[in-house]
């Protein structure tokens, strides 16, 4: 088959990778260079790795406690099944995770795990050495390569998926294929504040909207409880917290034991809520104290983090760090079965771009990257089999009221704060019609793109009515979408 991968995170990379070893012909093609994204910046590492006392029973029951109740059990099982064997692909194709003296894996913990089950590499550099493995692998390999190729939209004909249209340097192209697999990532680019990268613009998602792919859980975006409040965004990995670190408040005390017993290592929801609350009634960032883990152990577990933070001024062996929320992940996306398969035949999508139910309503920290290499490889296995009978697509809900106009013109910015004041931690029904309508009043007055950057802000703008429009559809708070009667400011 001559099949096309969209992305070249985790996800894309195992996908290209499966795809190419089973014989098929495998062009991959990227927004930037390969490698790039989300991936190489993941710190805290990947989950699965089984120690003492540890199961795939274990590991299941707190993604599922984590998705508050709505993560699919068979794709669930699927994950942590299949766990060790993609971390044992990941060795074998040179990732080196950090291990004790006698060779065992370093096993860390983090928020609402029951178990120290996350390895790790680099100490706090998981991510740059997964996705420096696998790019070496892929540019090994025969698979083709097009890097700084812009996903435009996908083709469709007689309502099965042919392939793709690209914004090049030298302009517009199609590229046809038997098979396309996305693996774009999410859209974090929605808010004003968020640990993805600029080019995280929900492309992918935007692109299975347009040709008709369903689309589901959109309303789930998951904040990370802990960005430097200084600065550029950079994330303090929730495995600072795991090592011990508490949160506590201007007058040191430790505020998220109020909430819940797990306090700090709360699912990331919780965490990440009374953290804007309790910011927004002192008036200041909390912040994340790991003094008491000491400056050699620190710099030996987090030597990112404690670069970064020292380089912005911060010894945080001596002083608590600020921190922040910050839009982190989005367990919506492309509706797919446990082998990758979207709703538009033709049409596969893997990792963050991808909903295949394991998230639920919160995703379980470290599950990402698993979850990314588990489907990845799954979906490359289905290239060939028949494709099961789907429900009828569907497209984005369209209101009955007319569009209004905003008052002012359209920004990406604007909309980012918008989208962080209404559809953000805390929502309420005025602010997600408010949202709502203002995104549509954009949205019609918008010229059609022509620039790589008219084209992501369009799919901005359709993702942000998407999401608007599930979270006011979904009136009870569940996981990380959660309704109040008034906002607190954040």
């Amino acid at each position: 088959m001559n099949v096309v991968v969209v992305g070249s995170g985790i996800a894309g990379l195992t996908a290209a990778l499966h795809a190419h070893e089973a014989g098929h012909a495998v062009t991959l093609v990227t927004k930037g260079a390969l490698g790039e994204g989300c991936t190489p910046l993941a710190q805290g590492g990947i989950a699965g790795a089984h120690g003492a006392g540890d199961s795939p029973r274990a590991h299941a029951a707190d993604t599922v406690t984590a998705g508050a109740g709505l993560s699919s059990v068979p794709a669930v099982e699927v994950l942590v099944t299949e766990a060790a064997a993609r971390i044992a692909e990941l060795v074998a194709r040179g990732v080196a995770f950090d291990r004790s003296a006698d060779g065992e894996l370093l096993l860390g913990r983090e928020a609402a795990h029951s178990h120290a089950r996350i390895a790790h590499a680099g100490g706090d550099a998981t991510g740059a050495a997964i996705a420096g493995a696998l790019s070496a692998a892929v540019r090994a390999s025969e698979i083709g390569i097009r890097e700084h190729a812009f996903l435009v939209d996908l083709l469709v004909e007689r309502g099965v998926g042919r392939g793709i249209r690209l914004l090049e340097a030298e302009g517009i192209r199609d590229l046809e294929a038997d098979a396309v697999i996305l693996a774009t990532g999410g859209a974090g680019q929605l808010y004003r504040h968020t640990t993805n990268p600029p080019g995280a613009t929900g492309d992918g998602i935007a692109a299975a909207l347009r040709a008709g792919a369903t689309v589901a859980d959109l309303e789930f975006v998951q904040f990370h409880p802990t960005i430097l409040a200084a600065g550029p965004a950079f994330l303090i990995s929730e495995a600072v917290r795991g090592e011990g670190a508490t949160l506590i408040d201007e007058e040191g005390r430790r505020f998220t034991l109020d909430v819940h017993p797990d306090g700090e290592l709360a699912p990331r929801d919780v965490v990440a809520r009374a953290i804007a609350r309790r910011a927004a009634v002192q008036g200041a960032p909390v912040r994340l104290d790991a003094t008491m883990l000491g400056a050699e152990r620190l710099a030996r577990r987090f030597p990112t983090i404690d670069r970064v933070t020292r380089e912005r001024g911060f010894d945080w062996s001596r002083v608590p760090l600020p921190v922040t929320p910050a839009a982190h992940y989005l367990m919506g996306g492309v509706a797919t079965d446990l082998e990758g398969r979207s709703s538009l035949p033709g049409l596969f999508a893997v990792g963050e771009v991808a909903r295949t139910g394991v998230h639920g309503a919160n995703r379980l920290a470290s599950n990402s990257l698993l979850e990314a290499a588990v489907f990845g490889a799954r979906a490359a296995a289905a290239l060939t089999a028949p494709w099961p009978d789907v429900a009828p697509r569907t497209s984005l809900a369209t209101t009955t009221e007319p569009a209004r106009s905003p008052v002012d013109p359209f920004r990406r910015a604007a909309l980012q704060q918008l989208m962080w004041e209404d559809v953000g931690l805390l929502r309420t029904e005025d602010g997600l019609r408010r949202a709502l309508e203002t995104v549509r009043g954009w949205r019609t007055s918008c010229p059609s793109p022509r620039t790589l950057a008219d084209h992501e802000d369009a799919n901005l703008l359709l993702l942000a009515e998407a999401t608007a429009s599930a979270a006011l559809a979904r009136p009870v708070s569940v996981g990380a979408h959660f309704r109040e009667p008034a906002l607190i400011g954040v």
